[in-house]
Parts: structure tokens; sequence; C-alpha cells
């Protein structure tokens, strides 16, 4: 350790942090070799009757054309086609525009 008091302060005060965080990480190991099902932080103690299969289910039908719609537009890109336009976006002059990014 250094002489001066401060730096010894100040050394101390890095022992500390150290071993605090060196806790901490214990904590965070011990809770990550447990495996299962993991409660949504502020509803640990809250009981449902809601299951996985529910957003599984959600999820196909929100989600079901985003693989097909994904991979057209990755085929457009590819073409170096633009963006089809919808009525909405044509200018009143009938000239096509190029469409914004998003």
């Amino acid at each position: 350790m250094a002489d001066n008091p401060i730096e010894r302060q100040h050394q101390h005060e890095r022992e500390q942090e150290r071993e605090r965080l060196r806790a901490e990480e214990q904590k965070d190991l011990e809770v990550e070799a447990r495996r299962g099902a993991r409660p949504l932080e502020g509803f640990a103690g809250g009981h449902t009757t809601w299951t996985g299969a529910q957003d599984d289910e959600a999820a196909a039908r929100v989600h079901a054309g985003d693989a097909g719609a994904s991979w057209e537009a990755s085929e457009r890109q590819a073409r170096l086609e633009p963006e089809p336009l919808s009525d909405d976006d044509e200018e009143a002059d009938g000239e096509a525009r190029v469409p914004e990014r998003r």
C-alpha cells in the first residue's frame, strides 16, 4: 500500500468495490446455475392462468406473414426494384416518387 493517507483510502475503497463486485458476481452465478422459468420482475408472487402456448398461438397469428414479406422485400432489393407504391403515395401530377426510408 501507499504511504500517502489519501492513496491508502483510495486503495481501501477500490478493494471494497472489488469485493462488492465479487459478491454480486457470485450471486449472479448462483441464480444462473438454477434452471427453470423465471418470473417477471415485480410479478414474482403473482399467480396467473396464462400459458406459454397462448404466447405461441398469438405470435403465430401476428407474425404469420413476416418471413414471406421479408423474403419478398429482400428479393426486390436484390433486383433493385422500387418498393410498390400505394394510391396515396402517388403525387398529384401523376409522377411516382421514391418511397422514403423508414
